[in-house]
């Protein structure tokens, strides 16, 4: 893929920025045992997704009320646990290079915007824009989010890359329109070990037209 018609990066935060997926498991597990779900269930299925996404898929029977709740508790589950959370490898080095290279960047998330805040603070990152599930209608693989994002950026979501390490998410990059380089031995335009490789692959990238 040609990495000199971007002109922008939009990244997922957990799993992609952020290291949290002990903190995530954590979570998850209790919450599933609160409200007797399968927990291996759960985590197939939770990561880059919403909360009342996978809510509804574990628990059906639930109404609009009772999944609103059963969502808020698990993000609750999150909000302090914090303790191993850290940027991913080569995350800060690719954010210093999109800097040099005078690339506009995002993170889109499924977290809301306390989870977010605290998760991206606690492995020292600052976006100078967040989109979190707050600001949509409708989470991932719907692509508000990175729409969303690119708009606020004013770049076409087309001259976007999308960094992910989820299907969920690598489906909404692809729904907006965008490149995608993928994470975790997932399929994406581009295929990525670390962030670091990304961050080496845009600095070699010929000069864009």
């Amino acid at each position: 893929m040609e990495l000199s018609g971007i002109d922008a990066v939009l990244f997922d935060m957990d799993g992609t920025l952020v290291d949290s997926d002990a903190a995530v498991e954590r979570a998850w597990q209790r919450w599933a045992a609160e409200y007797g779900a399968d927990p291996t269930a759960a985590l197939a299925i939770a990561h880059g997704s919403p909360a009342d996404r996978t809510v509804r898929r574990l628990l059906p029977w639930l109404d609009d009320t009772a999944v609103a709740a059963a969502s808020a508790r698990q993000l609750a589950l999150q909000y302090d646990d914090l303790s191993d959370v850290t940027a991913t490898p080569g995350a800060h080095e690719l954010l210093l290079t999109l800097v040099r290279l005078g690339l506009p960047w995002a993170v889109v998330t499924s977290a809301d915007a306390r989870l977010a805040v605290a998760r991206l603070g606690a492995a020292g990152i600052e976006p100078p824009v967040l989109v979190t599930v707050e600001d949509v209608s409708a989470g991932k693989p719907d692509p508000e989010g990175y729409l969303r994002a690119a708009a606020l950026l004013d770049v076409s979501p087309a001259r976007c890359l999308v960094v992910e390490d989820a299907e969920v998410g690598l489906e909404a990059g692809r729904a907006a329109g965008a490149m995608t380089a993928a994470l975790k031995g997932l399929d994406g335009d581009v295929r990525l070990d670390d962030l670091a490789q990304l961050a080496r692959q845009l600095v070699s990238a010929p000069a864009s037209p």
